[in-house]
């Protein structure tokens, strides 16, 4: 039923095998685009993700005193000083499912 397709990968633009068994996994799977890229390309943009070199941008944290214990620590949204921020101890602790 399948048969290997030789495609070009996008990225570096060198050929590569389709094979029969990987277009019957894709079939399984339901996924309905071939590869773009070949082996070495995803595996490099799969580290790239996984390294924190991947596209979101690094979260910005800002300095903050616990509300509760006083400890300086760092959150990732700027506080507006209308509700108390708590270290991850104090907030893990005050809601905390009984």
């Amino acid at each position: 039923m399948y048969s290997d397709k030789i495609l070009t990968c996008r990225d570096c633009g060198e050929d590569f095998t389709f094979t029969a068994s990987e277009q019957e996994f894709y079939a399984e799977k339901g996924f309905t685009n071939e590869p773009g890229r070949c082996a070495s390309c995803r595996a490099a943009r799969k580290r790239q993700r996984n390294s924190g070199g991947g596209y979101r941008s690094p979260r910005q944290m800002f300095p903050v005193t616990c509300a509760a214990c006083g400890a300086e620590t760092q959150v990732p949204f700027q506080p507006t000083g209308d509700r108390p921020v708590y270290c991850r101890d104090c907030y893990a602790q005050k809601n905390r499912v009984i």
